[in-house]
């Protein structure tokens, strides 16, 4: 570079205008650079506000589904001991009554998965409970309502299960045999809500 001073005419602008060349280049690359981390942090966020609205969704509908369920169990006919739904089109088409009787309008897809596919919590044949079956952890892990304070802490949207309550309680179809037919019982002590079977 010291002989780059002694230059004269053409061969000096010559190489000032490589050397400018070279910083220009070297600058582009930064601002390309910066580009892609500035994008990278934008579509996290994006992403992460998308999952916290799918999240919002799931509880929505999980909630609806939830409802409906309660409804169906607590327009049981007289007489009859089948409490629970076999399968969801029930909910929105109640089979124990000659008319039509909706506790759902339609069967919601899993805001999770994107599918109409839910994991359903069963006693025997009957239907107490959906849950989303993706393994995906949620972002939202607290201060869920009180219908969905099971939630907390759980490490994948499958943990979070909407199962209709009566009172205080959940409701569990107690074995054939235990007692009054449809009459809600405590589960077993030491066991949980959760541990009938899915």
């Amino acid at each position: 570079m010291a002989s780059d001073m002694y230059l004269h005419g053409p061969a000096r602008a010559l190489t000032m205008r490589t050397a400018s060349e070279g910083f220009t280049y070297i600058g582009l690359l930064i601002v390309v650079a910066l580009t892609g981390i500035a994008l990278t942090i934008v579509s996290q966020m994006w992403l992460t506000v998308q999952t916290r609205e799918k999240e919002k969704e799931l509880l929505y509908v999980g909630g609806e589904i939830r409802r409906a369920i309660e409804l169906y169990y607590n327009n049981t006919p007289a007489g009859m001991t089948e409490r629970y739904p076999r399968r969801l089109e029930d909910l929105l088409k109640d089979p124990r009554y000659p008319g039509t009787r909706r506790y759902l309008r339609r069967i919601y897809r899993d805001p999770i998965t994107g599918s109409a596919e839910w994991g359903l919590q069963k006693a025997g044949d009957l239907i107490t409970g959906v849950y989303s079956p993706s393994p995906r952890e949620p972002i939202k892990k607290f201060e869920f309502r009180v219908a969905d304070q099971s939630f907390e802490g759980t490490n994948r949207y499958s943990d979070w299960i909407f199962t209709p309550r009566t009172g205080n309680r959940p409701v569990v179809i107690p074995p054939p045999g235990a007692g009054a037919p449809g009459v809600p019982i405590p589960p077993r002590p030491g066991t949980s809500v959760q541990g009938m079977s899915r």
